[in-house]
C-alpha cells in the first residue's frame, strides 16, 4: 500500500452481527478475532469491532450541505464506479440510510458522491467518491 493504513477500533454490540455486516454486507475480509472483539480488513485498512454494548450508536449530527450529518463516522473514499456499485449492493439489501446516495456540493470544489449509513450497532459509515483525486482537499 502506498499510504499509511489507519487502525480504528469502535463498539459493537454484537460480534455475530459485526461480522454478518461487516464481514458479509461489506465483503470485508476477517483478520484475527478473540471472544471480545475481530479485525477486519476495510478496504486495506484495520478496523476492529469491539464487543461494548453499553457505548453503541450516533448521538450528534451537524448540518452539512443541506443534511444532518452524524458527527461521529467513518469509512472510506472509493473510485466512482466502486461507489456505485456499493450504493446499488446496499439498496438491493434494503439497507436504511441515514444520508441516502447523492452528490453534495454539486459544481464546487469538493463536488462528491456521498451516502450514510449505520451498521446494526448504530454506528455511523459514510462512503464517498470523487471524480477526481485532486478534489479530495480543494478548498
Amino acid at each position: 500500500m502506498d499510504i499509511p493504513r489507519f487502525h480504528l477500533a469502535f463498539p459493537v454490540r454484537d460480534l455475530a452481527e459485526a461480522r454478518a455486516f461487516y464481514g458479509g454486507l461489506l465483503g470485508c475480509p476477517e483478520g484475527r478475532s478473540s471472544d471480545e472483539w475481530v479485525d477486519f480488513d476495510f478496504h486495506g485498512h484495520q478496523i476492529v469491532t469491539h464487543l461494548a454494548p453499553e457505548e453503541v450508536g450516533h448521538r450528534s449530527t451537524n448540518p452539512v450541505d443541506g443534511e444532518d450529518v452524524p458527527v461521529r463516522h467513518f469509512g472510506v473514499i472509493l473510485t466512482l464506479p466502486q461507489w456505485e456499485a456499493l450504493a446499488a449492493r446496499l439498496q438491493a439489501a434494503g439497507v436504511k440510510f441515514v444520508i441516502a446516495p447523492q452528490v453534495r456540493f454539486k459544481g464546487q470544489p469538493g463536488e462528491q458522491a456521498t451516502m450514510f449509513f449505520l451498521d446494526p450497532s448504530g454506528n455511523a459509515l459514510e462512503f464517498k467518491a470523487f471524480a477526481r483525486d485532486e478534489m479530495v482537499f480543494a478548498r
